[in-house]
Formats: structure tokens, C-alpha cells, sequence
């Protein structure tokens, strides 16, 4: 099937961008089937990402049904295009994926320490798209269908798909109360982030307007069922409470040497407090980041250590059984809708 794609940029006038000086902006990609006389080309964007051919701005694939739609978020630090290697499998599965880059804790943009602290500001980007849903669907209006509409996200970007589902955050990991002496202070991508907190909450109105925020409900009942990967320590920050009232069936899958987000740690914990979660922990010694796309010549120079997998292990066949695994998922749910 040919992989259309689309981006772009809107703003969420409600919310200010960690400047304060003009609205949020949330960068989007969107994949979709693309009419079958749609001519592909490869991108000239240098990536550490292998990136498949897409039809850019073709028309849709003719289709009996619209096409149901996937949300996606990114892990931290990450972009929309981190999870394309999810995006285009579940085209050829018959979905149209749109993902969002988070401002401030995505790798389009300077990453702000805002961005990485107040990971709830996430979910309400991907609500704020299905809002604006005229703004960016244009002639694809008629093909796909944001009636029937599913979330996926990796590592961070599960912590947001669960505050869609109606998780609710107690703490974050990284308040300043909550550290401890020679303990890990950020993620990988801002090692001293904590060290920002105290700081920011005295000086941005904008920071502390946004902490505020931390327990409210980001519920969105438009997303009947979610894919979560290797969920983050994050998740630990939410209420028993709310995880025990989240209704959408829930697939949860982890690699079995993940050091970032143990599975007993993460994964594990929050399938015991979901009553509609399945949990798969692939062996083989799978890390936390089979979940990002297979590397490029440049990602392999840069950054060996994302795109390295144990011997006799293939990224793009787990990959494919991800992808086999979630469209499942999403057409046994959808069929009911």
C-alpha cells in the first residue's frame, strides 16, 4: 500500500508556550493509505532514523469504511517521527496514524526543562488535534474516521496515552521532595532536571501555572483502546484510584532487559491496577529501545546504543508483531463501535 504524509503546525491558543510569549505550538505528522496512482519519493531530511518512502500530500486510498485513527506520542526527547516505523505498519493495516512533536520535550526544538517536568502538558495536545480536526484533515475529511480513534505511545508517550484514558497524576518523579542523595535526577536525555524545579516554580508564571495542572483529569472518552511501550517510571506517579476506573482495554508491551522502564518496575505495576490490560514482555533481552525505529548509517555513528539489538534478533520482525499485535487490538474494539 502507498504511505501518504502530511504535517504541519497549529497552535493552542489556551495554552502559552514555555516563553510566554505566543501560544503552545504542536507540530504534527500524519500517515494515511495514499491512492494507489500516488508517486512515493524517499526524503532528503538526514536522520538517524531509516525512513520509508511517502506520497507527500497525495489523495486517500479509496476505502468502503474511513480509515479509524491512531494517536501517537513519542517517548522523551523523541518526535512524531520516532514512532513512524508503528505509523506505517498500521497503514498497511488498514489505519491513518497522527502523531505529535511535545513542546519543549521533543528533539525538534531546544529541549526546555518545562517540557520534561510537566509531562501532562502532552495529553492535552493530542485532545487539542482531535478538536481541530478540520484544521489538518482538509480533503482527507471523508477518509478517516475520528469517530472510531485509538492511542499508541512509547515510554513517555505511554504515560500520556494513560492521562487520555483518565489516569490521574499524584506526583511527578522528579518534585524535589522526592530525591534522594546520589539518585537519578532526570532521564537520559536531562540528567539534572530536578535540579530545575525549584528554580522554575520561582521564576515562570507560565511553569507554575502548568504544575498547577498536575492532578487534573485529562480523561478524553473519543479513545476507545490504547498500546502502550515500555511504559516509563512516570506511570508510578498516578493514583491507584484513577488506574482502577480506566475502562479502554489496554496492551501493554516491554522488552525483558528494558533497564530504562523495568518491566517488574513499570509495566508490571500498572497492568496489576488496570481491570482491561494484557501484558506481553518480549524475551531475547530486548532493551527500551526496540521501540524506535531501525537506525540509519548516522544514527548507528551517533548513537549506536539505540539502534543495537542482542544477536539473532531483528528490530523490523518486532516491529511487525507490534504492529500485528495492536492493529488487533484496535479492529476488535472498532468492529464494536
Amino acid at each position: 500500500m502507498k504511505l501518504g504524509f502530511r504535517d504541519g503546525v497549529l497552535y493552542d491558543e489556551h495554552r502559552s508556550n514555555w516563553d510566554a510569549d505566543g501560544p503552545r505550538p504542536i507540530n504534527w505528522s500524519l500517515w494515511y493509505p495514499a491512492a494507489d496512482e500516488a508517486r512515493e519519493g524517499a526524503t532528503a531530511e538526514r536522520s538517524w532514523f531509516r525512513k520509508a518512502a511517502v506520497a507527500r500530500n497525495a489523495p486517500a486510498r479509496p476505502a468502503a469504511r474511513p480509515y479509524p485513527l491512531v494517536l501517537l506520542s513519542h517517548g522523551t526527547g523523541g518526535s512524531a517521527a520516532g514512532l513512524e516505523w508503528l505509523a506505517r505498519r498500521l497503514v498497511d493495516r488498514g489505519f491513518a496514524a497522527l502523531g505529535v512533536s511535545h513542546h519543549g520535550n521533543t528533539g525538534i526544538e531546544p529541549y526546555r526543562a518545562e517540557g520534561f517536568a510537566c509531562l501532562w502538558e502532552r495529553a492535552p495536545d493530542l485532545s487539542f488535534m482531535l478538536d481541530r480536526r478540520d484544521d489538518w484533515l482538509g480533503d482527507l475529511f471523508s477518509h478517516i474516521d475520528t469517530s472510531r480513534v485509538f492511542a499508541a505511545g512509547f515510554s513517555a508517550g505511554a504515560y500520556s496515552v494513560m492521562l487520555l484514558l483518565g489516569a490521574v497524576a499524584q506526583f511527578s518523579q522528579f518534585e524535589p521532595s522526592r530525591m534522594k542523595p546520589g539518585g537519578v535526577r532526570g532521564p537520559r536525555e536531562f540528567p539534572d532536571l530536578a535540579d530545575h524545579i525549584t528554580a522554575l516554580l520561582r521564576t515562570s508564571a507560565v511553569f507554575r501555572d502548568s504544575w498547577s495542572r498536575m492532578s487534573k483529569s485529562y480523561r478524553d472518552k473519543r479513545i476507545k483502546a490504547a498500546l502502550l511501550c515500555a511504559p516509563g517510571r512516570s506511570v508510578l506517579g498516578f493514583s491507584e484510584e484513577s488506574l482502577k476506573a480506566v475502562e479502554a482495554p489496554v496492551l501493554i508491551l516491554v522488552g525483558d532487559a528494558d533497564r530504562a522502564a523495568p518491566a517488574e518496575e513499570c509495566s508490571s505495576w500498572l497492568h496489576a491496577r488496570l481491570s482491561r490490560s494484557a501484558l506481553k514482555i518480549f524475551g531475547g533481552g530486548l532493551g527500551h529501545y526496540v521501540f524506535v525505529p531501525e537506525g540509519s548509517g548516522l544514527g548507528f555513528a551517533f548513537a549506536a546504543e539505540l539502534f543495537t539489538d542482542p544477536p539473532g534478533i531483528e528490530r523490523a520482525a518486532v516491529h511487525d508483531e507490534i504492529a500485528d499485535l495492536s492493529a488487533a487490538l484496535f479492529q476488535n474494539i472498532g468492529a464494536m463501535a
